[in-house]
């Protein structure tokens, strides 16, 4: 996959094996999977695995989860995208386009959730003209709820996982497909 997107601090590109240490130490972190599934990853194995699958959505999808990097130093700073959800049911629903990220804790708090969530909303809507976009949000995680809401997402309801966690739903549409 060629795509290469850029926002004001921001290069978006799809991941590459080299980003496997930088990605690994940002998954290793207890901190970074608080309002996740609590499993931080344990090997650089297992996030070359990742890597690999993420690489697999690209062909099998056009889009996938792309790696982040600050335009600044050139540091991977986590990963944003879109992504086709059709290997699991996620409240009630699969076939749909998500939005997601994550980012290493040492980026929280200076806006680049909130820049790259803006950049992925525009394309997948108005370069890809996906109808509809749904997130998912652990219902206690506050960051990233704000940052769905001030981006144009509609919360739509709170569901609970398999495992009975919180989550928010979360939606915008494509008002020019309407």
């Amino acid at each position: 996959m060629n795509l290469i997107l850029q926002t004001e601090r921001l290069l978006l590109r799809p991941l590459e094996l080299s980003d496997a240490e930088a990605m690994f130490a940002m998954d290793n972190n207890p901190n970074v999977h608080l309002y996740l599934w609590q499993k931080p990853t344990q090997d650089i194995e297992e996030t070359k695995k990742i890597i690999e699958m993420v690489q697999s959505q690209y062909i099998k999808n056009s889009i996938g989860r792309f790696a982040t990097i600050l335009k600044e130093t050139g540091e991977f700073i986590g990963w944003t995208g879109i992504k086709f959800v059709d290997d699991h049911v996620e409240n009630g629903n699969t076939n749909f386009f998500d939005y997601g990220y994550r980012l290493s804790e040492k980026f929280w708090g200076k806006g680049y959730a909130t820049e790259a969530t803006r950049m992925w909303l525009d394309y997948g809507l108005n370069h890809m003209n996906i109808d509809k976009i749904h997130a998912y949000t652990h219902s206690e995680n506050g960051a990233s709820n704000t940052i769905l809401k001030k981006t144009g997402m509609t919360f739509m309801e709170t569901y609970f996982d398999e495992d009975g966690s919180k989550w928010n739903w979360w939606l915008i549409e494509n008002q020019k497909r309407k």
